[in-house]
Order: structure tokens, then C-alpha cells, then sequence
């Protein structure tokens, strides 16, 4: 049969191309593709992460084409986020990082916070500040209990200087614990601890951020794809370099952050500055320069 010569049923061939276009999916001329990128972790605090990624992305869309990105639709751990994305029901990450997730996980090594989230406040009891005033590095490693995720990569930096600390897997019951005096302090990075408590002043009216100390470790945070997404990670970086050449990383990162950096400016803290052990071989510091006041002491 010649197929090209075939007189085919016009109504005939009108079902099959549908059919065909449900099946495999249909782009007419000029219109561009579409791909969608589920992320893991979301919420308030993480919102600049993703527009962040969004701004990355529209860098290389004339080359790559346009790109959506979704939240995943679940709550789950950070362990539990890992998996998903090893098993392809999450297409990006943005955490810290370690030898464990580098093992695992494919880096974006650009430092998305600049290292913001390596420095800490305090959020305490308000009832405590001035027992905290009064205190020096040496106390607050011996007479104080501090409160952590217990799959947070920051935990281990904790432990490795001195700190006692108890954990739970739940990050919200981090702040129940607190009130309940389960703690003495839970530590956040400076772009999370004020909008934490601003969420929840209604909950826990009696914590507040302690007034006058913060720690300080060299924490990059990076975006992370499956092993085998070379491709992915390499547009990720790529827009991401064009955006720190342009300007506009720098600019969507003070816009969502110059609260913080205004703050830290005019307080007066003690930073206690800390190493970060389980930091891999190979990941530069952070260069805190766009939020770092000149007067902070550094290691």
C-alpha cells in the first residue's frame, strides 16, 4: 500500500492526530516548550530560593526554553526530600551542603545565600534576655541547651563545637519545645528568624530574638539535581552566572533580605564565630560581602 497516495477519511485522520497528541503531546509552530521543575523545600522562608531560581532560569530561556517551576505538593523531611529527588518525583533542591549529599546529589556550586543562613540568631524565650546579655562564648556553650532539626546539616557543626543540643525531627514542634522551656535557644539563620516569629506571634507570644548574640559558620547553600541531570545543572549555573554578571541576583537578593542586613548594620552583637567541619573538600566560603557590616570580626 502507498501510503502517501492513500486517501485517508478526513474524520478519520482528525481522531488520530488527537489521539496522537494526547498520547505524545502536540506544539504547534512558534510555540515554545515547557518544562516543569518540582521543588523541594517550600514555605516563606525558602521563597527567595525559588524566585531566585526563577530569575536563573529566564536568564537562559531564548536557549532552553521556559521552565515552571511547582512546589512538591507534600510535607516531608529533609532525608525524605533527598530520596524523592534520587527517584525523580522532585526535580530540584536548595539545602546546605555535606559529604553525604554530595555523594548523593549533584551540586549547583554557586552559593544561593551568600552565606546569610550561616549566621545565627538566637530565638529565645523574651523572659531570658537578659540572662543572655550577660553571658560569653564559654557559657553559651556550657550552660545552655540549644534546639535543632535533627536532619539538618547543621547539627553536626554544632555538636563539633561544643554545644549541647537536643533535636526533633519536626520543625515546627523546634518552637513548641521553646515555649515549653524543653531548650534554652534555636538558633536561625538571619534571614529566617524574623519571619518565623512574625508568623507565629499569635502561637508563641513569649519568644522573641535575643538581643545582643549570633554565631557565625561557613554554610553555603546550593541547588541540587539528580546525578544524572548534567544538562539541568549546567543551565541552573548558567543563568545563575548571568544573573550575578547583570546584576539581578544581587539585586532580588537584597530586595528580600535588606530588613536583615539594615538590622545587623546598627546592632551591636557578639558573634561567636564557628568552623564548619563537615563543610567538603573542593566548596569555597561563602563571600558575605553584600551583607557582612565592615565592623564584624572574621576568622
Amino acid at each position: 500500500m502507498n501510503f502517501l497516495k492513500t486517501k485517508w477519511p478526513t474524520r478519520s485522520i482528525t481522531g488520530w492526530v488527537m489521539a496522537a497528541c494526547l498520547l505524545f503531546g502536540c506544539v504547534g509552530p512558534g510555540v515554545a516548550s515547557e518544562t516543569v521543575l518540582r521543588y523541594f523545600p517550600s514555605g516563606s522562608i525558602y521563597e527567595y530560593r525559588w524566585k531566585l531560581l526563577e530569575l536563573a532560569l529566564a536568564h537562559v530561556k531564548a536557549e532552553e526554553g521556559s521552565f515552571r517551576l511547582e512546589p512538591y505538593s507534600e510535607e516531608v523531611t529533609q532525608n525524605r526530600g533527598v530520596l524523592l529527588l534520587r527517584s525523580g518525583s522532585i526535580d530540584v533542591i536548595a539545602l546546605g551542603t555535606n559529604e553525604e549529599r554530595e555523594e548523593k546529589m549533584l551540586p549547583v556550586r554557586i552559593d544561593i545565600s551568600r552565606g546569610i543562613v550561616g549566621f545565627r540568631l538566637l530565638v529565645i524565650r523574651a523572659a531570658d534576655q537578659a540572662r543572655f546579655a550577660q553571658m560569653d562564648d564559654l557559657s553559651l556553650r556550657q550552660k545552655l541547651v540549644f534546639g535543632l532539626n535533627s536532619q539538618w546539616a547543621d547539627l553536626p557543626i554544632m555538636r563539633a563545637s561544643g554545644f549541647s543540643v537536643v533535636t526533633s525531627a519536626n520543625y515546627e514542634s523546634l518552637f513548641e519545645m521553646l515555649a515549653a522551656s524543653r531548650f534554652d535557644a534555636f538558633p536561625r539563620g538571619l534571614n529566617e528568624a524574623r519571619r518565623e516569629l512574625e508568623e507565629r506571634k499569635q502561637t508563641y507570644p513569649q519568644l522573641a530574638i535575643e538581643k545582643t548574640k549570633a554565631l557565625y559558620f561557613p554554610f553555603p547553600i546550593y541547588f541540587w539535581v539528580r546525578k544524572d541531570k548534567v544538562a539541568l545543572a549546567r543551565t541552573i549555573e548558567r543563568g545563575l552566572r548571568l544573573s550575578l554578571d547583570d546584576g539581578s541576583f544581587r539585586r532580588l537578593f537584597e530586595s528580600y533580605h535588606e530588613i536583615e542586613i539594615a538590622s545587623l548594620k546598627k546592632d551591636k552583637r557578639q558573634v561567636t564565630l564557628l568552623d564548619n567541619p563537615i563543610l567538603p573538600a573542593g566548596n569555597p566560603y561563602p563571600d558575605t560581602s553584600w551583607w557582612w557590616p565592615a565592623g564584624v570580626p572574621r576568622r
